[in-house]
């Protein structure tokens, strides 16, 4: 007898049907604990105005996710139902066959590459990153390398790089497992123009090649993921840990109902697989399904314009030291992104980059950026609390005024 049989599933309860619409959040102050688990470890949080880092956390889950999680933990479930019935849920939003949950974007990455290396042969799943006799050449355009396809490499992937169409075509052959594509990154406003996923999808389809497009970085908004559904492609891996606000550690990995279904096997709970590693707990799954649930319902336009506003409130704050300047960074190609430059002549202030960042980094309240080439610092307005601009205005103000 199934566990779920004698008990109502916590998939279809009342508590669950309620809080489902998202119609009175609870408050992050009811969801914070007692206890003050930083203090204790004697670390200090911080105001992120470095954007979706996994150094520093990537994101904070939404405060409604604590109690949900905190409700699937109280019971054993069968891990195979909860992916089924959220990869449901999930495939529906997203507009693909079939979805399923990973441990972040690079472990969509990884059992989807097994996937099409291995399929769903128990053979190959376990012989697997030896990919002796397997389908093991993966086709990626030159420019989308990058140090997060080591997650197509892990599964003993050769990584050929393509140029042009004409290469593209030329590479494809029986030892093709699939092609990697890089679906967006920060900065690639500056990439030139090159062959497009359409036209990639022309040449790859009618030879059987799988597309995989790793799309960590094209949120938001959620429209993007179902526009690439529509496009065709195979497999489509994103974060639910960043910009979604669901558990860190979460990813989905959706696409061709084959593909997610031989990626569930070459992955934890299932013993003998590269993917054991990437275990993903009932809390996880039940955290992301419902962060993305709330995600794709978000005004998006309303967010950007918060993110607008903080960036304005710090350029306003900082044009006020002389000898300050700042800019706007360009939009990524697939999602707008808040991010001030601010630049200064280190000679005549008599302060670097690298000093002020530390200063920001040693200060109260501690406050993370970025450092900008070829000189200054970057404020990326993305995952901020509104208010966090102001602390962090003033202690720019306070370095500079003290040079």
């Amino acid at each position: 007898m199934h566990m779920l049989s004698g008990r109502r599933s916590f998939l279809t309860s009342a508590w669950f049907t309620r809080w489902l619409p998202f119609a009175a959040p609870a408050s992050a102050a009811a969801a914070k604990s007692s206890r003050a688990i930083y203090d204790e470890l004697g670390i200090r949080p911080i105001l992120n105005f470095r954007g979706t880092h996994t150094t520093i956390g990537a994101s904070k889950a939404w405060p409604e996710l604590h109690a949900a999680m905190e409700e699937a933990a109280r019971s054993f479930v069968s891990l195979d139902e909860l992916q089924d019935k959220i990869g449901e849920r999930l495939s529906k939003l997203i507009g693909t066959e079939s979805a399923i949950v990973t441990t972040g974007t690079a472990g969509a990455i990884t059992v989807g590459t097994c996937a099409c290396i291995a399929g769903s042969d128990a053979k190959a799943i376990r012989q697997i990153p030896d990919t002796t006799g397997l389908k093991n050449e993966v086709l990626c355009l030159k420019l989308h390398r990058n140090g997060y396809d080591h997650a197509v490499r892990t599964a003993g992937a050769r990584m050929i790089d393509i140029e042009n169409p004409e290469r593209l075509s030329e590479a494809i052959n029986p030892r093709t497992a699939m092609m990697y594509w890089l679906g967006g990154t920060s900065g690639d406003y500056t990439w030139p123009k090159t062959i497009s996923l359409e036209d990639v999808l022309k040449i790859t389809k009618p030879r059987g090649v799988p597309v995989l497009v790793d799309a960590a970085n094209m949120l938001p908004p959620f429209d993007n993921l179902r526009k690439l559904a529509a496009t065709g492609v195979d497999l489509i891996c994103v974060s639910g840990g960043k910009h979604m606000r669901g558990p860190q550690c979460s990813g989905i990995l959706a696409g061709r109902k084959d593909l997610t279904s031989a990626a569930r096997l070459n992955m934890s709970p299932y013993s003998d697989s590269l993917g054991r590693p990437m275990k993903v707990g009932r809390e996880e799954m039940v955290g992301l399904w419902l962060a993305a649930e709330k995600y794709s319902k978000l005004d998006f336009e309303a967010l950007d314009k918060e993110n607008l506003r903080q960036a304005e409130f710090l350029r306003d704050a900082v044009a006020k030291v002389p000898g300050i300047k700042t800019s706007m960074e360009p939009f990524d190609r697939t999602r707008k992104v808040r991010r001030l430059v601010v630049q200064w002549d280190e000679k005549a202030l008599g302060l670097t980059a690298d000093q002020v960042e530390k200063q920001l980094w040693d200060g109260n309240p501690r406050i993370a950026v970025q450092r900008y080439s070829p000189q200054g610092l970057m404020f990326t307005c993305f995952m901020n609390d509104p208010g966090d601009e102001r602390p962090a205005a003033k202690r720019l103000q306070e370095i500079f005024k003290k040079a």
